[in-house]
């Protein structure tokens, strides 16, 4: 089980503006394509397109993700702009401006 506790100040909580524009970024993407992204990652997109702040666990929860999806970058569509992997439309809508 992963513990919630102060690790972080309430500042470094907070979602900055370019992790909320990229997940609006990428639930745009979602929207068009209808697909990219778990259910939880949408839960978690909209909770920072909203500027929620973040807890311990999401961000190691977070940090897990990408680390596992970097693979995801070799894909062949990867940043495509009219036909984009499902790979790349799940990264951004997690806060990274893809390829981030």
């Amino acid at each position: 089980m992963l513990l919630d506790h102060p690790a972080i100040s309430e500042k470094e909580r907070t979602v900055p503006d370019a992790v909320i524009e990229a997940a609006n970024y990428g639930l745009s993407l979602r929207r068009q394509h209808k697909r990219g992204g778990t259910e939880v990652g949408l839960e978690r997109a909209l909770r920072l397109s909203h500027g929620e702040k973040v807890s311990d666990r999401d961000i190691k929860v977070m940090n897990a993700w990408f680390a596992r999806h970097a693979v995801d970058k070799r894909g062949k569509f990867w940043g495509h702009p009219i036909k984009p992997s499902a790979g790349y439309i799940a990264w951004a809508p997690m806060g990274r401006r893809c390829g981030l």
